[in-house]
């Protein structure tokens, strides 16, 4: 007991009141919008080439290669039925452009997601952020998203 007493003077734990008693973030409600789309998440080797049918014009498109794999994301009438993907998500744009140093903005959407029991895929890009569920989902993902105070339109393609 006296070790922990020694600790909490000096300063090497904090106490649960200490914890309790910070100031809560108060989360972003944000201007959504549901993009047109239906798209797909794919898995190809590290080493494999950009195809082609990634390289065709489309609405949406993000290429990530690490020393793991190569993903790409793109809608889902241009890939190849063969193509390993997780098919039908629905992508949720953030409105606007947003300066890289805010804070809280995928969490202000992730959290009442996770708390509505749905997963998410996140995608950010220089502009903004996007945040991908399962087609099933979305009704219940823009009611959790409305519930949370966030101002969704829907119907657009990405710009």
């Amino acid at each position: 007991m006296k070790f922990v007493l020694l600790l909490l003077l000096l300063g090497g734990l904090v106490s649960v009141a200490d914890a309790q008693a910070r100031p809560h973030r108060e989360r972003a409600r944000l201007p959504l919008e549901v993009l047109h789309d239906t798209l797909a998440i794919c898995r190809l080797p590290a080493d494999a080439p950009v195809p082609a049918w990634a390289a065709a014009p489309g609405s949406f498109l993000t290429i990530s290669r690490t020393a793991g794999e190569l993903s790409i994301t793109a809608v889902q009438r241009v890939v190849p039925a063969e193509v390993r993907c997780e098919r039908d998500y629905r992508a949720i744009r953030v409105r606007g452009t947003l300066p890289p140093d805010l804070v809280g903005i995928l969490l202000s959407i992730a959290e009442p997601l996770a708390d509505a029991g749905l997963s998410i895929f996140a995608i950010s890009t220089y502009d903004t952020d996007y945040v991908l569920v399962k087609a099933g989902d979305l009704a219940a993902a823009l009611e959790a998203l409305r519930g949370a105070g966030h101002d969704i339109e829907s119907g657009r393609t990405a710009p």
